[in-house]
């Protein structure tokens, strides 16, 4: 009955009878007993047709609190938000990545922070979740191949960031709650089967297939800068530590392109400007970085030939220069032909993922709450 209040809410008794099947006096009884524990609040009463109006009900949101929070080589940003998924605070802070001791203080000093800026007491925060780069080996309790972290992998790390936080907390690669907020909030919506692209520091990809987060056996699957694609040499050392498509399609790949091309530039973001401004040398580097993201799309597309690929990341993100020549070097490659597009949620994608993931973890929790309230049968 919580979760049809949940879905249908604001909703009436007679309306919950109909939807649980439960008989009108075993529903009051419930409404009695959710409301007493402070999961269902009252919500007015309902307008309109004839006859006496009816009190509504719906889901208390103020009844736990969720944060999601992204660690990534740069920043680290974290949202809180109620059980409607209502964000109520945001903090983004410089990444400090010099170990993995002071990354792990930051995170928990950031979602402290963060709960008090939105003046609620840490204790009730139902549920925490964690994204980073990298692959989380749950049989290990262990985060792999997070190269872009120092010592994000080492043995212990999870602990001690469940030490810090201090609640429930699950851990996901940064690439998957990507994907899962666009799912919530972003162009995945409604689409059952797509991919989320990220290009940046790294290169990785998530999977929504048949409408849920595809994992692998082992957590691996979207790990695509490991394509041995783009590379002259596919047995190089590197391109295993890394992954051959990272090391050619990653942000250092193409500053050292552009700076082998004469250009002087720090960043992607350079890279992309002095295209914007019609500097041969940088139209030149995107069009090598076009090419690349469309051999990774025409590597994926048969395999789980998706209805959508999204595009996003600091590189990923430049759809006005990439996604002409992407489509049109696709064209050339490949038989499939998915729509792509570049993500509406840009940056906030993964934070987005998070507070979804988080969401659905603490609606268990707390929905699991109402076996304890006990007295009720049908």
């Amino acid at each position: 009955m919580l979760e049809s209040i949940r879905r249908r809410g604001p909703v009436s008794r007679a309306q919950l009878s109909r939807d649980t099947g439960l008989s009108k006096p075993t529903v009051s009884q419930a409404l009695v007993a959710l409301e007493r524990a402070g999961l269902v609040r009252q919500a007015g009463r309902s307008s309109g047709g004839k006859g006496p109006t009816a009190l509504l009900y719906e889901l208390n949101p103020t009844a736990g609190w969720v944060v999601g929070l992204d660690v990534g080589r740069d920043l680290v940003r974290a949202a809180i938000a109620d059980l409607n998924g209502d964000i109520v605070a945001r903090r983004d802070e410089p990444a400090r990545v010099r170990s993995a001791d002071t990354l792990i203080s930051q995170v928990g000093e950031t979602a402290h922070r963060l709960a008090a800026d939105a003046g609620i007491r840490w204790r009730q925060v139902t549920f925490a979740t964690v994204g980073s780069p990298g692959v989380f080996e749950a049989d290990r309790d262990q985060v792999a191949l997070a190269h872009n972290l120092p010592g994000w992998g080492r043995h212990g790390l999870l602990e001690a960031l469940r030490a810090k936080l201090g609640t429930d907390l699950a851990f996901e690669n940064d690439v998957n709650l990507a994907a899962l907020g666009e799912a919530w909030h972003g162009l995945g919506r409604g689409v059952s089967d797509f991919v989320y692209l990220h290009v940046g520091t790294g290169v990785g990809l998530g999977l929504v297939l048949n409408g849920e987060l595809y994992r692998g056996t082992r957590g691996a699957a979207g790990e695509v800068g490991y394509l041995p694609l783009a590379t002259a040499d596919p047995h190089d050392p590197e391109n295993r530590r890394r992954g051959a498509l990272e090391n050619a399609l990653g942000s250092a790949a193409v500053v050292r392109g552009a700076r082998s091309a004469g250009l002087s530039v720090r960043s992607p973001k350079g890279v992309f400007e002095a295209a914007r401004r019609g500097t041969d040398a940088a139209v030149a580097i995107v069009e090598l970085v076009a090419e690349r993201i469309a051999l990774a799309i025409a590597a994926v597309a048969p395999v789980v030939d998706p209805e959508l690929v999204i595009l996003g990341g600091t590189i990923g993100r430049n759809g006005d220069l990439l996604l002409e020549p992407v489509q049109r070097e696709l064209a050339a490659l490949s038989p499939f032909r998915p729509r792509i597009e570049v993500s509406a949620l840009g940056e906030e994608a993964e934070l987005h993922g998070a507070v979804s993931m988080a969401l659905g973890a603490a609606r268990e929790r707390l929905f699991s709450r109402t076996e304890a309230i006990g007295g009720i049968t049908a």
